[in-house]
C-alpha cells in the first residue's frame, strides 16, 4: 500500500486526492495520536490551525477543523498565515500540536495537509505513520462537554509579527526592499513586519484571490521581482513561496540570490558574531560545491544532509546547530524556528546589507556559484540507480575528470520513476557535456522498456 504521507505532509489534488473527507479522517486521527495520547486523561488537548489562500482552504480547513472538535480537540483558528508562523505558534500557544493547510509552491489546484507536534516541530516519520494506521479504527466521539470548541485566533499575526522583530540584529532604515509575496499566505505580514522593521517596501504578489497562488509569482517565478528591484532603484527583493517557508533574493542589479547564496552571508555572519555554534552549517547534498568551498575558506564546517528541510532540521536539532538549510531558499534559524521561515530569512538578510553598508550583490561575492546542471531522466528503475555496474563506472569516469573542480550526484526522486543526475564543474559547457552524457547511460541502462537482461548488459 502506498504511503499517505509523503515528504512534507499529505499533499495532492484538493477535492481528488485530497477531499474534504480525508482531511476529516485525519484529524480526527491525529487527535488521538497527538492530542489524548500526550495529554492527562480529562483535559481537553489544544490545536492551531492555519492555512494559505487558496480556494480549497477554505473547505479543507473547515473539515480539519470539525473533524478536531468531532473528536475532542480545541481548535484555534489562525487563518491565512505562513507555515512557520502556524509552528511558531504551536509554541507560543503552548498548544499540543497544530495543522497547516497548504501545498507551498504547488500550482493553486493543489493543497496539502501536515502536522507540527508540540513545540512547533515537523513529524517523524514513525509518528506520521501512527496517525496513518489510526485512520483504521474507529474515531473518538465524544459528547456534551467533551467536544471541542472552534475560536477565532485573533491576535495569531500580531504575535508572530511581534516575535520576527525581535530576532533583527539591526534595523533596515534607509534601505528599500520590494518583497514579492507569491500571492500566498505572507501578503498580509511580510509586507508589515518589513515596514515595522524600517524599510521602505514596494509589494508585488499580495492580491491573493485563492487561485492565484504562485501563478507568475513568488520565489518560483523571480521575473517580475527581477524587474521591479531595478524599475524602483531597490537595495534588493525578497521571494517567498506560497506559505512562505522560503527565501529568495534578487540584488540592485537584477542579479538572483539563491539560498546556498544567502546560507553563506548569514553563516559567515553568525560565526563573526560567535552565534554559529559550532562553527557548522547544515546543507543538503543538493546545495552547491561553491557553498563549500566558501566556508571552507571561512572556518565553516558543513554538514550534509538528504534531501529535505525535514532532514536538514533533524540534523540540526540533534546537534543543536544554529544554521541549515537547502538551495531552494529554506533557511532555517534553530534560535528562533523550527522549520524554514522565508519572512525571517529575509529580514536577516536585510538587516546584513543596512548592518555593513554593503550591497547584497558584494555580500554575495563571498560565494562564487559553481555552473549546475540538473537532469531528470524519466521512464527509468529508478531503483536500481545506485547498483548498476554501468551506471557507478561512468559515474566514477566522470568523477575522475571532474577532480576537484566538480562533482556528480545521482539522485532517485522520491515520488516518480525518476533520476535526478546533477553535475557540477568549473564551467558550464563541461557541466552539460556531463551531465547529458551520464542521463543516456542511466536512460540505457535502466530504461523500464528493457528486460532484466538487457538492462545488466555492460556500457
Amino acid at each position: 500500500m502506498t504511503r499517505l504521507f509523503g515528504t512534507d505532509g499529505v499533499r495532492g489534488l484538493a477535492n481528488g486526492l485530497l477531499d474534504a473527507q480525508l482531511a476529516l479522517r485525519l484529524s480526527q486521527a491525529a487527535a488521538v495520536v497527538l492530542g489524548h495520547r500526550e495529554v492527562p486523561d480529562g483535559t481537553r488537548p489544544r490545536a492551531v490551525v492555519a492555512r494559505d489562500p487558496r480556494a480549497s482552504g477554505e473547505f479543507l480547513s473547515s473539515a480539519v477543523e470539525a473533524g478536531l472538535a468531532s473528536a475532542g480537540v480545541d481548535v484555534y483558528n489562525a487563518g491565512v498565515l505562513p507555515t512557520p508562523a502556524a509552528a511558531y505558534l504551536v509554541a507560543d500557544l503552548k498548544a499540543d500540536f497544530g495543522v497547516m493547510i497548504s501545498a507551498s509552491h504547488n500550482p493553486a489546484a493543489d493543497n496539502g495537509i501536515k502536522f507540527f507536534a508540540r513545540g512547533g516541530h515537523k513529524l517523524p516519520d514513525e509518528v506520521e505513520d501512527a496517525i496513518e494506521a489510526e485512520l483504521a479504527c474507529e474515531p473518538v466521539r465524544p459528547t456534551g462537554d467533551g467536544v471541542g470548541r472552534v475560536r477565532r485566533f485573533a491576535d495569531a499575526e500580531d504575535r508572530y509579527i511581534v516575535h520576527l522583530l525581535t530576532t533583527l540584529p539591526h534595523r533596515l532604515d534607509g534601505l528599500t526592499v520590494v518583497l514579492d509575496c507569491a500571492n500566498g499566505a505572507a501578503s498580509g505580514c511580510s509586507p508589515q513586519v518589513f515596514k515595522d522593521a524600517g524599510a521602505n517596501v514596494i509589494v508585488i504578489g499580495a492580491e491573493p484571490d485563492g487561485i492565484n497562488i504562485n501563478e507568475g509569482v513568488g520565489s518560483t517565478h523571480l521575473e517580475a521581482l527581477q524587474a521591479a528591484v531595478v524599475a524602483h532603484g531597490a537595495d534588493l527583493g525578497v521571494a517567498h513561496d506560497g506559505d512562505a517557508d522560503r527565501c529568495l533574493a534578487v540584488d540592485h542589479e537584477g542579479n538572483v540570490v539563491d539560498g546556498d547564496q544567502i546560507m553563506a552571508i548569514l553563516g559567515i555572519a553568525l560565526k563573526q558574531d560567535g552565534r554559529l555554534r559550532e562553527d557548522v552549517l547544515v546543507a543538503t547534498v543538493m546545495s552547491n560545491l561553491g557553498l563549500k568551498i566558501a566556508l571552507r575558506e571561512a572556518g565553516i564546517t558543513i554538514r550534509e544532509t538528504a534531501v529535505g528541510d525535514r532532514y536538514v532540521l533533524e540534523e540540526m536539532r540533534a546537534n543543536n546547530y544554529s544554521l541549515g538549510g537547502e538551495q531552494s531558499g529554506h533557511v532555517i534559524f534553530l534560535d528562533y524556528a523550527t522549520t524554514g521561515d522565508g519572512v525571517l530569512t529575509g529580514l536577516q538578510l536585510a538587516a546584513q546589507i543596512a548592518k555593513t553598508g554593503k550591497p547584497l550583490k558584494e555580500l554575495a561575492a563571498v560565494m562564487t556559484r559553481l555552473p549546475q546542471v540538473l537532469i531528470n531522466v524519466k521512464g527509468v528503475d529508478k531503483s536500481r540507480v545506485k547498483e548498476d555496474d554501468g551506471v557507478r563506472l561512468a559515474v566514477a569516469e566522470a568523477e575522475v575528470e571532474l577532480g576537484e573542480t566538480g562533482r556528480v550526484l545521482l539522485r532517485p526522486s522520491g515520488t516518480e520513476p525518476v533520476v535526478r543526475v546533477m553535475v557540477e564543474a568549473a564551467d558550464e559547457e563541461t557541466a552539460q557535456s556531463i551531465a547529458q552524457r551520464l542521463a543516456a547511460v542511466v536512460e540505457r541502462r535502466l530504461s523500464l522498456a528493457l528486460n532484466d537482461t538487457e538492462s545488466v548488459r555492460p556500457a
